[in-house]
């Protein structure tokens, strides 16, 4: 190939890729089908002269090609089309001709793949999050399966080791019980297994240099801050506290049209307020949960947040638009401790942070 600019769209899938390059005028000139293999990708992309650039779309195995990539080429991009509208047929040629315009074009936006530091943090996280996950499905599975049969399961007793005879009597018959009682083993084996992965995962965090920053700030315990540095990884990701609301959901989505019209010749806007749309939906729940459980927490409790919420209040502000306040502001100072590398400082609520 020449020494040019070389546009290269992957459509990864777990056996094969399937690669197109476009060069800088927008003309394909070369087709190939890859093994999803580090030796295969890594001949594919040394073979070609100039400059690299490489899209390819948020999956499984994103995170290894971005890392396996990027020292070999001048840029890699992994973006999430999700929920976007299509046309005609759909096959590997079709989504890899695309990701490759598309990249040629400059319309991709990436999802953040960076911070290698922290991604044994985001590994222990993510194995402490599915545990307590996979906990709460199977003690919602056991209550199901006695309130199925005109069991009422009042409290956690259900689950208290020592009283698990109790109620499997209650299961005349076999099969039923059978099941109940691998359900037990299984949540014998995650209570296990969680407390474990949370003591790894704090002990990770704890050596995090912005774990005491935000460790200052109230309502924000060892479990979220972990979370925090595990999803978030670095601050410098959003330029201002608005990227940070979009990504976690708390940005206010706006509608507007016909914003002009003409006066004595000149286009001039109109002075209408633009209409709302609630809170934007593409967005990490993860983190949203995060910061909205702890502004929740923040109104219950005597502190500087919850005078904050009561100042709202008492302005006329309804109770769920003060939460969501008090989230964004919450969210705001997070990002400002972690850049300034300040801890928390209750005067800084004074600020208007939305």
């Amino acid at each position: 190939m020449k020494q040019t600019t070389k546009y290269v769209g992957l459509d990864v899938h777990q056996d094969t890729t399937v690669a197109c390059v476009r060069d800088e005028t927008n003309r394909i000139v070369a087709r190939h089908i890859l093994a999803t293999e580090e030796s295969a990708l890594i001949a594919f992309v040394r073979g070609m002269r100039g400059t690299i650039h490489v899209a390819l779309e948020e999956g499984t195995q994103a995170q290894w090609l971005h890392d396996l990539l990027e020292r070999e080429v001048q840029s890699v991009i992994v973006c999430n089309r999700r929920g976007e509208p299509s046309q005609g047929n759909k096959g590997d040629w079709r989504d890899a001709e695309a990701l490759s315009e598309l990249l040629w074009r400059g319309v991709l936006r990436a999802v953040y793949h960076g911070s290698p530091q922290r991604g044994a943090l985001r590994e222990f996280t993510r194995t402490y999050v599915q545990l307590v996950e996979d906990c709460t499905r199977v003690m919602q599975r056991l209550k199901a399966l006695f309130r199925a049969r005109g069991i009422k399961t009042p409290g956690q007793s259900v689950y208290h080791p020592q009283r698990r005879a109790e109620w499997l009597a209650r299961l005349t018959h076999p099969a039923v019980r059978f099941r109940a009682e691998s359900l037990y083993t299984e949540l014998d084996l995650l209570l296990i297994l969680r407390p474990r992965a949370k003591h790894a995962m704090l002990a990770e965090a704890r050596r995090d240099p912005a774990w005491a920053l935000l460790r200052s700030i109230p309502f924000l315990g060892e479990v979220r801050v972990a979370q925090l540095l595990a999803i978030l990884q670095t601050p410098w990701r959003f330029r201002t506290k608005r990227q940070l609301w979009a990504y976690a959901g708390l940005a206010v989505v706006t509608r507007r049209t016909a914003e002009y019209t003409f006066t004595r010749g000149r286009p001039v806007r109109r002075g209408r307020a633009p209409m709302t749309r609630g809170l934007n939906r593409n967005h990490n729940r993860q983190l949203k949960n995060l910061f909205k459980s702890a502004a929740t927490a923040a109104t219950a409790r005597p502190g500087a947040f919850q005078t904050f919420y009561q100042s709202l209040l008492q302005r006329g502000t309804q109770p769920d638009l003060a939460r969501v306040t008090l989230t964004r502001k919450l969210a705001a100072l997070t990002l400002h401790c972690w850049k300034r590398g300040e801890r928390f400082d209750p005067h800084q609520l004074s600020v208007q942070a939305s």
